[in-house]
């Protein structure tokens, strides 16, 4: 079977699912809804079953020729049967978008909506997956015993800090690749502006000062990722100012992150810290100050990614940086997740990798931001989510990657 984007909400329905009391479906008031009727994705075989041959074929007795030769030779569980073409989009529904905290059923609509993405932009199939539990241990068990019919697991929507660990202990345990998008996904594709960037500007990464609004699972994966693609320094503020050694009130995970960030010894406010800064990259929300950006060292960049309202707008950070990117798609360089998970995935899948390592996500970086070449300029630094170049150039870098790691099995 192979998840197919359809909505069978263009199949005749009966019933009004609007507000209770309502005297017209929700449909009738908003295009969101009426698209979201019935769900935005379905199942579709593969396979004809026309008659009785094809259905001795496709089940019984023809199919237990199959599971008798996986019982005796599981690795052949990935030739005949959807695993390494699937993904499970996990969730608890504790994160959602710029929601938060609402719930395995209310998070539906963005599983599907990954789901569909990674058809759409990577040929790879996905299944939602709600879950009604949100204990470290609960989801880590519950994933582990679901693992068996996917070739990957993308986490989704889960709340910091317990995302990290959620992540480590199924990495620990499963011999699929785990990757929670949130932190990764947007870290690659903020990586790959970051490069285009001081490519435009002449410059190299290690000679940029980087300050990060949020510490949170895309600001961890963020800082992580450009210390490891050799950034000159990367601060990292939280609500209480720069994560550094010296404050006493840091959890375990920020702690790790003071350790490798931090190189000047940065102590104050986000603002104190953008003084003389080459690059803001915000995913925290709230809003920096205008004299904050006008602070900053001549040439910036402003990377402000909160959804809806940039932590800078744009025609704020226009006056003084030379690169703006956001996360909206009515702005020139969205800094869109969709840009490097769909790939990420189909390339490990590709090759079967047991697990997505660091140097597969700097080779998705390296390949997205090539993916701009020639026609690089400061509203250009980033490809379009619907630049069909994109998943493939990101699949064949990180598949690679992959064989070159040793992480391959194929």
């Amino acid at each position: 079977m192979a998840a197919e984007i359809v909505n069978p909400r263009s199949e005749s329905k009966t019933g009004d699912t609007g507000n209770e009391g309502s005297a017209e479906p929700l449909d009738s008031f908003d295009p969101a809804f009426a698209l979201h009727r019935g769900g935005k994705m379905a199942v579709q075989a593969t396979v004809p079953v026309r008659d009785k041959d094809d259905l001795s074929l496709a089940y019984t007795p023809g199919v237990a020729k199959v599971c008798s030769a996986i019982a005796e030779q599981p690795e052949l569980v990935h030739d005949y049967t959807w695993k390494s073409s699937v993904v499970a989009v996990v969730t608890d529904g504790t994160a959602v978008l710029g929601l938060g905290d609402i719930g395995p059923e209310a998070s539906l609509p963005v599983m599907e909506g990954k789901a569909i993405l990674f058809k759409q932009f990577g040929g790879v199939d996905a299944v939602p997956i709600a879950l009604n539990c949100t204990d470290v241990d609960d989801i880590v068990e519950t994933v582990v015993r679901l693992a068996p019919s996917f070739g990957g697991v993308n986490l989704e929507d889960i709340s910091a800090p317990r995302c990290f660990e959620i992540e480590r202990k199924l990495q620990e345990r499963l011999d699929i690749p785990v990757f929670h998008d949130d932190q990764h996904g947007t870290a690659v594709v903020t990586l790959a502006a970051l490069r285009n960037a001081a490519r435009l500007s002449g410059r190299a990464v290690g000679d940029l000062r980087a300050v990060i609004s949020g510490a949170g699972a895309a600001g961890v994966a963020i800082a992580r990722m450009l210390v490891e693609a050799g950034v000159g320094d990367v601060a990292v503020a939280d609500r209480k100012g720069v994560v550094s050694a010296d404050r006493d009130d840091l959890t375990a995970v920020k702690r790790e992150l003071a350790g490798f960030t931090n190189k000047a010894g940065l102590t104050g406010s986000l603002e104190s810290a953008l003084a003389g800064a080459d690059v803001f990259i915000g995913v925290s929300g709230g809003t920096v100050p205008e004299s904050a950006v006008a602070s900053m060292a001549e040439g910036a960049f402003v990377f402000a990614m909160a959804n809806p309202n940039p932590e800078v707008h744009p025609e704020v950070a226009h006056k003084y940086a030379a690169v703006v990117a956001t996360g909206r798609s009515d702005f020139p360089n969205q800094i869109n997740n969709v840009l490097a998970f769909p790939g990420i995935f189909a390339g490990a899948l590709q090759v079967r990798a047991s697990r997505i390592t660091e140097g597969m996500k700097l080779a998705a970086a390296e390949a997205l931001a090539a993916v701009v070449g020639d026609d690089l300029a400061a509203d250009y630094v980033i490809p379009s989510p619907f630049d069909e170049r994109v998943a493939p150039a990101v699949t064949a870098a990180v598949a690679a990657a992959a064989r070159a790691e040793g992480v391959a099995r194929r």
